[in-house]
Order: C-alpha cells, then sequence, then structure tokens
C-alpha cells in the first residue's frame, strides 16, 4: 500500500483508512473482538496505518478496541476519531458542536484509547447551533493544548466547511484538512459542491459506504424488483442503483476483479486526494477489498461507470455550461484559453 500526503498538512496516511464501526456488537451487525482483530491485523500487515472511529461506534467499544490494537506501536499509527454525537441522553451539553461538549467528547476519548493525543479529529456531524467561529477557535485551542493534531470535518454542507476555513485563515487558526462523506457510484451529489470546494481548498477527502450499503458488491441484484417490489433502503437499493450495479459486475468480470474492488476504485481514481473508508466484519472482506489498490480501471470503463451512474449537477453548473453560456461570456475564444487550474 501506498500513501497519500493529507490535504495541506503533510501528514501521510495509507491509501485506504480502516473504518472501526463494526468492531463491537453493540449494534447487533459488527464483529466480535477476535473477528475485529483479525481485519485489523489483515489492514496492518498490507501496509494500512490510517485507523478511523467514533466516540459512538458500538458505545465506545470500537475505540477500546482500537486502542487496544494499536497500543504496541502508537506512534506508527494515524488514529481518527470524532465528536458531536451524544454520549449521555437528556443533557443537551452531552452533545453538539460546542466547546464544552468538544472538551469533554475528547476526554472520554482519550481515555477509552488509552492514548496521550488523537492525530485527527473529526466534527462528525454540523449542529446548526454553535458558530463556525466558536467551533474553530475550540479546535484551534484543543490542537495548542496538544489533545489533537489536526482537525476535519464530516457530513456537512460546503459553504460552511470553506466559510469555517477562511475564518481560521484569516485568524491564523488551525483549519480543515480533512472533509468526510458519502461518495460512491450512487452517490455522486457530492459532485456539486463538496468535491470540488475540496480539491480547491487542498482538503483530503474520506468517503464512507462506497459499496453503497453493499449494493455495489450485487448481492441484491437477484431480488425480485420485476413486480414493482424494492429491496429495503431505497435510497441504495432502487432501480437506478441496481442498474449502477449490474454494471459494475460487468467491468468487474471484465478485469477478472471483484465488484467491490471496481466501485472502490472508481472513487480512488479521481483529480484529487480521495481515501475511501473500508470497514468489514470478516477477515475475508477486507483481504478481497484492500486487492483494489494493486490495480486500475482502464479509462475506456471508467467512461462506462462515470456515464450509468452519471447525475444532473442542477444550477448554477448545468447553466455555467452551457455552450451559449460560454460563448457569451468568452466570446468564441474560450477553445484558445491554457487553462492550468480551475477557480
Amino acid at each position: 500500500m501506498k500513501y497519500k500526503l493529507f490535504g495541506k498538512s503533510g501528514l501521510r496516511v495509507s491509501e485506504i483508512c480502516l473504518g472501526t464501526m463494526t468492531f463491537g456488537q453493540e449494534w447487533e451487525l459488527g464483529a466480535g473482538y477476535e473477528d475485529s482483530k483479525k481485519v485489523f491485523d489483515v489492514f496492518v500487515n498490507a501496509g494500512g496505518n490510517f485507523i478511523d472511529t467514533a466516540n459512538r461506534y458500538t458505545e465506545g467499544t470500537s475505540e477500546k478496541w482500537v486502542g487496544e490494537f494499536i497500543s504496541s506501536d502508537r506512534d506508527h499509527f494515524v488514529l481518527a476519531t470524532k465528536y458531536t454525537l451524544h454520549d449521555r441522553r437528556d443533557d443537551p451539553n452531552f452533545n453538539g458542536n460546542h466547546r464544552k461538549n468538544l472538551f469533554r467528547s475528547v476526554d472520554g476519548s482519550l481515555k477509552r484509547l488509552k492514548t496521550d493525543y488523537i492525530d485527527l479529529l473529526w466534527v462528525h456531524v454540523w449542529d446548526f447551533t454553535t458558530a463556525p467561529e466558536e467551533v474553530m477557535r475550540s479546535l484551534d485551542d484543543i490542537i495548542s493544548s496538544g489533545k489533537v493534531h489536526y482537525i476535519g470535518i464530516s457530513d456537512t454542507p460546503a459553504w460552511i466547511v470553506s466559510r469555517a476555513n477562511t475564518i481560521s485563515e484569516m485568524k491564523g487558526w488551525h483549519a480543515f484538512t480533512g472533509l468526510q462523506i458519502e461518495y460512491s457510484l450512487i452517490q455522486r451529489t457530492p459532485e456539486r459542491e463538496l468535491l470540488p470546494m475540496a480539491k480547491s481548498l487542498d482538503i483530503a477527502v474520506t468517503p464512507w459506504a462506497p459499496l453503497g450499503g453493499g449494493t455495489l458488491t450485487g448481492k441484491y441484484l437477484n431480488e425480485n424488483t420485476s413486480n414493482g417490489r424494492l429491496p429495503a433502503d431505497s435510497k441504495r437499493r432502487n432501480e437506478q442503483a441496481l442498474k449502477i450495479a449490474k454494471e459494475v459486475v460487468a467491468v468487474a468480470k471484465e478485469l477478472g476483479k471483484s465488484p467491490a474492488e471496481i466501485a472502490i476504485n472508481w472513487t480512488r481514481q479521481k483529480d484529487q486526494v480521495i481515501i475511501p473508508i473500508i470497514g468489514a466484519r470478516y477477515e475475508n472482506q477486507i483481504k478481497e477489498w484492500i486487492g483494489c489498490v494493486d490495480f486500475t480501471i482502464p479509462d475506456e470503463l471508467m467512461k462506462r461507470l462515470d456515464e450509468v451512474s452519471k447525475i444532473d449537477l442542477g444550477f448554477p453548473h448545468e447553466f455555467l455550461r452551457n455552450p451559449s453560456i460560454q460563448d457569451v461570456i468568452f466570446g468564441g475564444t474560450q477553445d484558445k484559453i491554457i487553462r492550468h487550474k480551475e477557480f
């Protein structure tokens, strides 16, 4: 496995990130201790050093096990965890993006992880109750305390992220170096605002659910949809999603790879820093999926995948790409301008 620079930070992270929401069985869909350790070992033995967890994953079990697994060589690993989600129900200050919850949540994570510092702390979701300048100042303070090295943001509108980083640059505070979003062949809407913003601001992107909740592995293609009945989770398993999954399976057969490897590599083969998060319950799953780093999908097959999954970017993107609009902007000179970068 090779390593990528994490945005402007200079931090070196493996080109795949191990997601550990499956570590622990409190949520019924996770793995037990032994299976979780096997998944972790396969990832590490393949060269992976980037581990992602959160304060709420499996009621804290994920952090506890991750902390134990990395303890023998703590400084080798790039450890990411998150704050925002509640640690105690019915108490308004045990959740949210504000300073009190930030410091309380980080202290709880450090105890569970049994470490002195967190390499990357994510704002898990935007709560719309704390001003961006307050969040960024609080995050800058926790970095200054030594408890956190870098910060990222997850599941937040692009305009908020760009505003927060602009404020931080003006104030001389630490800014977000990572963006965590849902992104896959069946969830391409981040291409409208989030991905262009991240590329422009040199923010690394870590997509979650690159397999579309399993749909892109092809495992739901045999379910009956001919009579109008669709599988559960219709957002990821509707007719369009299944059409995309069929094309992924077809491309996989042509290349002699698994559909999961194709789906993951599609996210990786973009013109910016994208490091997909892969979570697994079993050793054989992670062994298969990390094989994606050993090959590249040819351009003609990437075009097929792009075409079957394309979305309308909406206004103003489609409007600005219209040839007649380009003509009135540039007066017919657009093809004569050599563009080294788009702003």
